[in-house]
């Protein structure tokens, strides 16, 4: 068991939304406060603020790509953004990766390697929980999402995801199962059923995907990456694989009757197909599915996927590989092929997505808040007839994991260190309350 201690991180008013330049620095790791915590200054000349103008500044990886409508990129930032405050809730937390509120406030956690704890709303970690079941905790892989049931508060009943070893290799695989708790914030989790397995398995360490979002009494959506390696990642165009899809499952992981394929075609588990790698998901105020997947070098991707489309991964995407060569043709669209509604070059590192619906930021009401793993803090996209009107940013100097609305109406972010070590959770509230 592990003590939580709670710091204000003195001099952390934020001005969001100051002309954004290159990646923030990330936090040290150790157990201390973060020092400072500032957006970036406008260059000499530039107003304070740059409402306005689009927050990305620097050139992007595929300077020669041009977006298929203006509002895909590059979106300016808003006219009323507020200054916010941030306080260090945990830390000296493990490698977390998801974190969910329990309906009393408390803090459901995942961690990395295959730990599973509850962290109080006074920042305590209770004991591992029992009865996770292993993990492939290599490089990308490890324990992932958690979801509660809509009657979790009678049932006790979760869902998660993790990278399950096979004979043949691994892949993603949802479970569901009981908490119990106890009296110290630990427990077991109880009648562990895997219920869904995206196949086939494969021997790698990259691309699991994975988010879990609930939609209704007794619906799931289930975000998976392609592995990422090429040719394999070539079956995100396959609707008989698995790989690169979004999932629509029932709470036993069956397929829902309507899904496009259940008729044949392909996967009747399959919802959209045509993914890279989906870290990201939520859903928006009308009950529809949003998501953000990361790309390659440039290209990642906001999404609204719809049933039976094709995303276009790897045939077509914004940016360019790692090494700088195009990917596939260098395409950027295609007959049959759906756009993303937007898209970033230089990249964020999607990871963690929620629709903001609370009283302590009216400004960001209905707007969709995504974590950053390489912009270092919180993404802020603003809708306005299903495009981004708007897009700002709270600079956090921290990779962030996953984010969350807690019921107080403030912001809390999961950070993470590269490559490993300990996370802390972040309290992203009003500057003066």
């Amino acid at each position: 068991m592990f003590k939580i201690t709670r710091v204000l991180l003195t001099s952390t008013i934020l001005s969001v939304g100051l002309a954004a330049a290159p990646a923030m620095a990330q936090s040290t790791g150790d157990d201390s406060p973060l020092d400072h915590v500032d957006g970036v200054p406008p260059a000499e000349g530039d107003e304070a603020t740059a409402v306005g103008e689009p927050v990305e500044t620097e050139e992007a990886n595929a300077p020669d790509q041009e977006p298929a409508f203006p509002e895909q990129t590059r979106a300016p930032q808003p006219a009323e953004m507020p200054e916010v405050a941030v306080d260090e809730v945990a830390s000296g937390l493990p490698h977390l990766w998801a974190m969910e509120f329990m309906p009393d406030g408390r803090m459901l956690v995942t961690a990395k390697d295959g730990a599973m704890h509850i962290v109080s709303a006074e920042g305590e970690a209770g004991p591992e929980i029992d009865g996770v079941p292993e993990v492939d905790s290599a490089g990308q892989g490890g324990l992932l999402d958690v979801a509660l049931a809509p009657d979790f508060e009678s049932s006790g009943r979760i869902f998660f995801s993790f990278s399950e070893p096979r004979d043949d290799g691994n892949g993603t695989s949802v479970a569901s199962a009981t908490l119990v708790t106890d009296e110290e914030d630990g427990g077991a989790l109880e009648d562990v059923t895997v219920i869904f397995q995206q196949m086939p398995s494969y021997d790698g360490d990259k691309h699991f995907g994975s988010r879990l979002v609930v939609s209704g009494d007794d619906e799931l959506y289930v975000t998976v990456g392609e592995r990422s390696d090429a040719p394999i990642r070539e079956q995100a165009q396959d609707t008989e694989s698995g790989l690169g899809n979004v999932f629509r499952i029932n709470f036993d992981g069956e397929p829902i009757d309507d899904n496009p394929f259940v008729d044949g075609g392909g996967l009747p588990e399959i919802w959209s197909y045509g993914h890279r790698n989906l870290q990201s998901a939520a859903l928006d105020g009308e009950g529809r599915l949003w998501t953000v997947e990361h790309g390659p070098a440039g290209g990642d991707e906001l999404n609204m996927p719809e049933s039976g489309l094709n995303y276009g991964w790897p045939v077509i995407t914004y940016g360019v590989e790692y090494s700088g060569a195009e990917v596939g043709d260098g395409q950027t669209a295609q007959d049959g092929m759906e756009q993303p509604v937007y898209y970033w070059d230089p990249v964020i590192g999607p990871s963690g997505m929620a629709l903001y619906e609370g009283e302590e930021f009216p400004e960001w009401q209905g707007a969709f808040l995504i974590g950053g793993l390489v912009s270092t803090g919180l993404v802020v996209v603003h809708l306005e007839g299903d495009q981004v009107a708007y897009e700002e940013r709270v600079p956090l100097e921290a990779r962030i994991r996953d984010v969350q609305v807690g019921p107080d109406g403030a912001v809390y972010a999961v950070t993470e260190q590269r490559g490993g070590g300990g996370s802390t959770i972040l309290r992203v509230s009003r500057a003066g309350d």
